[in-house]
């Protein structure tokens, strides 16, 4: 009989600890997890103003600024054929996508409806912009591309990994 009481003394005790442990593991989860959504929030918010920061040099022709925010693996895939098995219009590697910068084909890249999935040190942003070339044939000043894209943070720092063309280019009338 002392037997069985110490052993449900022992269950009882073990099954006080173990909903201690439980609350507390709870707790800490619920505090992780309020902690992070602040800190996603923070993170999505600088990866935003980097893309548009990108945007901006990309239209002043800042090779210099846009050369620094890429990853030397950097890839642009211009247009959405890849999307339904055929090719898409181009895939460009750093070097050439710095070359078209380098031209300054673009009177506006104006990006919207961006949103952003946080990965730790890797962002993937997808959204719109809406270009405008300042030179172009009848039908084709501007256009409208959805994008996906993936940055990761490097040395402290944002860098510009890829951008996947995923709709478009949709192109209005002038």
């Amino acid at each position: 009989m002392a037997t069985r009481r110490l052993v449900h003394v022992l269950a009882v005790v073990l099954l006080a600890v173990f909903e201690v442990f439980t609350e507390q593991r709870a707790a800490e989860s619920a505090e992780q997890l309020a902690s992070t959504g602040a800190s996603s929030k923070g993170v999505s918010e600088e990866v935003v103003a980097f893309e548009r920061d990108i945007e901006a040099a990309v239209v002043r022709g800042d090779v210099k600024a846009v050369d620094a925010a890429s990853a030397p693996t950097f890839t642009f895939t211009h247009g959405d054929g890849w999307t339904t098995g055929a090719a898409p219009l181009r895939v460009d590697s750093r070097a050439a996508w710095l070359a078209t910068v380098a031209a300054a084909p673009y009177e506006a890249r104006v990006v919207d409806s961006v949103k952003t999935e946080v990965h730790g040190d890797v962002v993937i942003t997808y959204g719109r912009y809406v270009a405008r070339f300042r030179n172009a044939a009848p039908g084709r000043r501007q256009f409208t591309v959805w994008y996906q894209r993936v940055y990761a943070k490097r040395n402290g720092r944002w860098q510009y990994l890829s951008h996947r063309t995923v709709h478009g280019p949709v192109y209005e009338k002038d």
